[in-house]
């Protein structure tokens, strides 16, 4: 059964209270401690995480576009991203190091707050049917990611990676 925007808000609800506690309980050590399963510490990760919702706001007006047009072209589209696999994995994990620079334990609770605002506002926007427009969607570049994805995948998308990725942080819960 396909989540409703109800069920997806709580989700994002949940995620921001969960990076809330993650770093209010968790150390500068800690935090720059490796994460389990990752090149990336703790804060790196952390951030990651924050970035998948950060995605999702890019994405949103992409999906509105190319599910108006021809199905091929979305397909192309896909095809030509999924090709570019090994490039955009280098750049997600040097940007993901570089941006939690800045966006580190005292940024990032505040730009999953204004994303998550920005996302939340963009859905209560959406009808059912425009939560049903589909487009192809480069599967490689994510496990969350499917061939197809509906503009209802692409917001309930960023608490799924967000739950994965929270697997991987070596920091005491």
């Amino acid at each position: 059964m396909e989540p409703t925007k109800e069920d997806i808000l709580a989700e994002y609800r949940r995620a921001r209270a969960d990076l809330d506690a993650l770093l209010s309980d968790a150390t500068a050590a800690e935090l720059g401690r490796k994460s389990n399963g990752t090149q990336w510490t703790n804060e790196e990760l952390l951030f990651h995480m924050v970035f998948g919702y950060m995605v999702v706001r890019a994405l949103l007006p992409l999906v509105h576009i190319i599910s108006r047009l021809p199905s091929g072209a979305g397909s192309a589209f896909a095809s030509l991203l999924n090709a570019g696999t090994r490039p955009f994995h280098i750049v997600n994990y040097w940007g993901s190091r570089a941006a939690a620079l800045y966006f580190n334990k005292r940024r990032m609770s505040a730009r999953l707050d204004k994303t998550i605002r920005a996302i939340t506002r963009r859905m209560d926007r959406e009808s059912q049917e425009s939560l049903s427009r589909a487009m192809p969607f480069p599967d490689r570049w994510d496990p969350f990611f499917t061939p197809t994805m509906t503009l209802r995948d692409v917001y309930a998308y960023p608490t799924k990676h967000f739950d994965f990725h929270a697997r991987q942080l070596s920091l005491k819960r």
